[in-house]
Formats: structure tokens, sequence, C-alpha cells
């Protein structure tokens, strides 16, 4: 039980200066709503999904640790955290550089999770786009058939019948904002530090408790699940991607490396898995059935993506 635990607090502490860094930089943005590099990120997240594809990659999993957290916030798209999430390799990247043999087939994974991460996280954009225009089409409809001449928000008609007028109630809500900011902690490095604090205990509960059912469990047992067809590896390795752990990543590829699964196979899992953000997301974004869309679609495209690889005949 001690390993257990020192386990635990180790793979915590790996993910924390990069948590930090990450909030670090949160903070500054929106602690100064109005300077230029808050203006470039709001009106720049149609580039979400390529950033991050790009910063996903980055071993560890402290970008969708952070990432999942934003998106409860609606901080960012959800392609955007796809992409993260597809991106991510946990402990892949370093274990196969530790090999050196092995740093061809590295990059290649590195290069088809980055092009999966930025296509599908596009993709999921658009028809989330596509069904949102779709919806404001059916709603100008609607209205224009019901004699709704004037495009009035909700918000808007109650303080037309109090008297005010729009542009009023954005001064108020101006005022009122920067009243809010007033109230926030100023030290950014603080605030920093206790968003990191908060992730940190629900990582801690959760390395705690897969560390422990891999203990007992044995590891070695999962070897058991994969069969010699090389088509129903990646159906089982995504599922196996999907723990939220680096042992999931680590289990992948050490048995690839031993030949024990194919290329195709440990790519499915790899895509699939997001080491611990899948476990923030859940914590921290409180529509549990979006969460479980998330996890299916994470799955899904592990599976996709690992039977593709594995059909072109792949084998590095």
């Amino acid at each position: 039980m001690w390993e257990v635990i020192l386990d635990t607090l180790l793979d915590t502490l790996k993910v924390l200066p990069i948590l930090y860094l990450v909030y670090l930089l949160v903070s500054y943005l929106g602690h100064n709503t109005n300077n230029r590099y808050a203006r470039f990120m709001s009106k720049t997240k149609k580039y979400g999904p390529l950033v991050g594809g790009a910063v996903g990659c980055i071993p560890q999993c402290g970008f969708s640790v952070v990432m999942s957290d934003l998106y409860s916030k609606r901080a960012i798209t959800l392609g955007t955290l796809i992409a993260v999430m597809v991106a991510t390799s946990d402990e892949a990247i370093p274990l196969m550089i530790s090999h050196p043999k092995f740093i061809v087939p590295m990059l290649i994974l590195i290069g088809i999770k980055i092009v999966c991460a930025i296509a599908f996280g596009y993709l999921i954009d658009i028809v989330l786009r596509c069904f949102k225009r779709k919806q404001q089409v059916n709603e100008k409809v609607f209205q224009e058939e019901h004699n709704h001449d004037c495009e009035l928000t909700t918000c808007s008609i109650s303080h037309v019948i109090h008297g005010q007028n729009c542009e009023e109630h954005e001064k108020d809500e101006k005022h009122e904002h920067k009243h809010e900011h007033g109230d926030c902690v100023h030290n950014i490095f603080l605030d920093a530090l206790i968003h990191t604090l908060q992730i940190a205990a629900f990582l801690l509960i959760a390395t705690f408790v897969v560390n422990v059912i891999i203990e007992y469990a044995g590891i070695e047992n999962l070897k058991y699940i994969f069969t010699s067809n090389k088509f129903v590896q990646p159906i089982i390795a995504a599922f196996v991607g999907l723990i939220p752990s680096c042992a999931s990543s680590v289990f992948l590829v050490e048995f690839y490396m031993a030949g024990g699964i194919t290329f195709g196979a440990m790519l499915a899992g790899l895509c699939a898995g997001s080491g611990v953000g899948i476990v923030v997301l859940f914590a921290r974004n409180k529509k549990v059935w979006e969460n479980l869309l998330i996890l299916l679609s994470l799955y899904a495209i592990g599976v996709v993506v690992g039977i593709i690889v594995t059909l072109t005949g792949l084998a590095v």
C-alpha cells in the first residue's frame, strides 16, 4: 500500500509544474481582460483545434487537465478539447525516446496523432457550428411566423419594459464586470496556485483509486485480454486507453515494444486516452451526458484511427 501511495504522490507531483504554468497564463489573461492577448484569444477560437493538437503532444497530461477545466467554463470549443485529448500521449513519448530503435515509430506516432487531433477537432467544431446555425434559422422562422419583428433578447425586453435601452444595459454590465474583477484575487501567482491545488486534489484521489485497482488486479492480467487478431486489438486497446492514469499509456507502449500488440493497436489506445484529463472533465463539467458523449467520442476516434492504420499495413 505504501508503494501505491508513493506512486500516487509521484504521478500527481509530475503534473503540478505544467499545471501551474498553464494556470498562471490563464490567470494572467483572465485578470487582464482589456489587453491585446485576451482580445486575441477571444477572437481566434477558430484556431483552437490547431493549437490544441500542437500543445497536446507535449508529454504528460497537464494540458488535457487544464483544457478540461477551461471547457467546463466554455472558454474553449469542444473541438479544441477533443484535439488536445486525442493528441495527448501521457508517458508514451518519454518511454519510446529511452529506446533508440523506437524513435522513428515515436515520430510517426506523434505525426499521426497531431494530424488526427486537428482533423477531428475541426470536424467537430464545424458540425456543431452548422447545427447551431440551423437552430438559429429555425428560431428566426419561428419568430417570423409569430410576427416577432423586433429581434430582442429576453434581457433586452425586460430592460425595455423598465424604460431602459440596450446601451444603458451594456454600460451597467461593464460596470458590474469591473466591480466583479475588483473582488477577484489580484495576485495572479496566488490565483494560479489555488486553481492548481484544486485540480491536484481531484488528480490525487483519482490516481490513487486507479493505482489501487492496478496493484491488486495486476497489470499483467491485461495481457490476456488481447487476441492475436490485429483488427480486434485496436478495439480492446482503445478501451484500455480510457483508463484515467499514466499506467494505461505505459502498459500500451511497453506491450507494443515487446511485440504483444500492433502499432495500430497502440495508436488506438493512445488516441482514446487523455490521462487524468477526463477525470477533471467529469469533476468540473456538470453536464454528465455531455461528458459521456465526449468519452464515447474519444473511444470511437481511437478505434477508427487504429483500424485505419492497421488496414494500411503500417508496422513500425
